[in-house]
């Protein structure tokens, strides 16, 4: 409800803008209306055994898309990225002596990010099948069938497509997976500050709403396995 408000409220003081734009009125009556609070909610994240299912039994095609795909999905989830910065990506990125990857983020903010040999191996994998490409227009890492840069659209609905087989969650978007490593990190005990260098986080306040996330994890395991919570 307040999101929606808020929306009006954006919209009424965007037509009275527009009319003092246009010389109908000198000063815009509902400049200095109070909005109501939306509050922060906690990040979507998959379920670590639906993560597993991801990329141990579900099948990719092992043609140019079903491999590119593969190493997407890993991307996001191995590294934390966010869409753009995986659109972004150029070979030059990798780094294969150093184990690491190179990430542009906010405000052209770089970071390293380190990755599993794994990783390193879906991306020799793809790099086969994109030099065998009829045309190759963009030299970006990640590259559509004909060539070309990939767009946001798509990045979104190859996550969906695949999450999808995995998990019943309303949300299946590329930050879901960014939100998923930063969870699952922080579950099996790495560091906030070490998470929100990670993430590209330009302060710790931005990476604690994690620490929600896991606290909820808390809860259940308590619930479910301290004995004055289980039925007599």
């Amino acid at each position: 409800m307040p999101r929606s408000i808020n929306r009006k409220i954006s919209s009424i003081q965007s037509l009275f803008e527009y009319c003092i734009r246009n010389g109908l009125l000198k000063a815009n009556p509902a400049r200095n209306i109070q909005r109501p609070k939306t509050g922060v909610g906690l990040p979507s994240v998959v379920r670590e055994e639906s993560i597993q299912k991801l990329f141990n039994e579900i099948e990719f095609a092992q043609d140019f898309e079903g491999v590119r795909d593969r190493l997407i999905l890993n991307l996001f989830y191995a590294c934390g990225l966010r869409r753009e910065e995986l659109i972004t990506l150029s070979i030059d990125s990798l780094d294969a002596a150093d184990g690491s990857l190179k990430v542009l983020g906010k405000r052209n903010k770089e970071r390293i990010v380190p990755m599993a040999q794994v990783i390193f191996d879906l991306i020799s994998e793809y790099l086969v099948l994109r030099d065998e490409l009829d045309s190759i227009i963009d030299p970006n890492l990640f590259l559509t069938k004909a060539g070309k840069k990939l767009y946001p659209s798509l990045v979104y609905k190859i996550v969906k497509k695949y999450l999808s087989q995995v998990t019943s969650m309303d949300k299946k978007s590329p930050h879901v997976l960014r939100h998923t490593f930063a969870t699952h990190l922080l579950n099996e005990g790495a560091n906030l500050q070490s998470i929100k260098e990670l993430l590209g986080h330009s302060s710790l306040s931005a990476t604690q709403v994690y620490t929600h996330t896991s606290l909820d994890k808390l809860k259940d395991v308590y619930r479910n396995a301290h004995p004055r919570n289980k039925k007599q």
